[in-house]
């Protein structure tokens, strides 16, 4: 079995440079994020004792990376959603607050015995929805600002949440609600619910006019307009998609815990997501945007958070070593740093 871990962790690193030297061939802006992921891997594979050690245990997989992979879903399912909003140069604070909502709505359901699994999750989707169009009415039809808009909810938001559970933590364990945070196929099947949600969106962005009319907007919205864009619909509709990614990642997180608390619920989980796009090289302010990078971006975070767990580092001090790597990821995709690193390229 040690021998069959072993080969495993040979593979993984051979496809790994593999898909790096294709990605950077590509001249590809996820090389970048990719690159970081790989150098805190290979830091991990030196000096972590059993961070790649797997177990199959009942037709499942258990270790550290499948830990890292299935906590990291719920942030790649807000990055999905958040990437399309910043590409309108906007902006979402709220999606933590639609997390504790939809949580709060599916779990209060639960309670109702009569109530079907799928009702309780499409009220909760349908909450999410309602977020999303809350704030794309805010943003893009009264145009308030979006950090201004989106605060509104953000703030409001675990009060909703508080309403809805009655100030109460609620505790369920539907076998079939549970299954959305916890079940396996093989891999966590949060894990599955973010790579399906990120197949529908890149199809729908990158094989319809929308994705090319989410960019034009992003990147000039006068222009976009006169060329026949309704750049008011296109804000709404990344809103509105936006707060169905949150109830979403909402359901996945109270199904893992197994229940609803409304004040802890997605708690600065906006900052990651957002922190995850810009790691992707999404510029904040708006255009092209990189759905694949988002999501790279967003396990990269879980797996730095969970190395400097695994090195006795304290929460408390733990964000500031995120966001130097962040800033580091950030600074080599910078224009300056790209054209200098290509200049020395053609000088070599």
């Amino acid at each position: 079995m040690t021998m069959l871990r072993y080969a495993g962790i040979l593979i993984f690193w051979i496809l790994l440079a593999a898909l790096l030297y294709w990605v950077r061939k590509q001249k590809n802006v996820v090389f970048w994020p990719l690159l970081a992921l790989a150098g805190l891997l290979a830091f991990n594979l030196a000096s972590t004792e059993q961070f790649y050690r797997l177990d199959w245990r009942e037709g499942h997989l258990y270790g550290v990376p499948v830990d890292i992979i299935n906590h990291a879903s719920k942030v790649g399912i807000l990055a999905i959603g958040m990437t399309l909003v910043i590409a309108v140069e906007g902006i979402d604070l709220s999606v933590g607050a639609v997390m504790a909502i939809a949580g709060a709505m599916m779990a209060t359901l639960t309670r109702q015995h009569d109530v079907a699994p799928a009702y309780c999750v499409l009220a909760a989707l349908g909450l999410g929805l309602a977020a999303g169009v809350w704030n794309g009415f805010l943003v893009a039809v009264m145009g308030i600002p979006p950090m201004v808009g989106t605060l509104i909810l953000m703030v409001a938001g675990r009060g909703v949440a508080q309403l809805i559970t009655d100030g109460q933590i609620i505790i369920f364990n539907n076998p079939v609600l549970t299954y959305i945070g916890n079940g396996f196929l093989v891999i966590p099947f949060p894990f599955i619910l973010m790579l399906a949600l990120f197949a529908l969106t890149w199809l729908f962005t990158r094989k319809t006019a929308v994705g090319f009319m989410i960019e034009a907007v992003g990147d000039n919205e006068v222009a976009s307009s006169r060329a026949g864009i309704s750049a008011r619909s296109i804000k709404f509709l990344a809103y509105v998609f936006c707060g169905l990614c949150a109830a979403i990642a909402g359901l996945v997180q109270t199904s893992n815990i197994r229940s609803a608390d409304a004040n802890n619920i997605g708690l600065y989980l906006e900052l990651d997501a957002i922190m995850s796009v810009v790691i992707g090289g999404t510029s904040m302010m708006g255009g092209r945007f990189y759905l694949a990078s988002s999501v790279i971006g967003a396990i990269l975070i879980q797996a730095l958070t969970t190395t400097m767990y695994a090195k006795s580092v304290s929460p408390v001090v733990a964000p500031v070593f995120k966001a130097l790597v962040i800033l580091l990821v950030c600074v080599l995709q910078s224009e300056r740093v790209k054209r200098r690193l290509a200049a020395r390229h053609q000088t070599a």
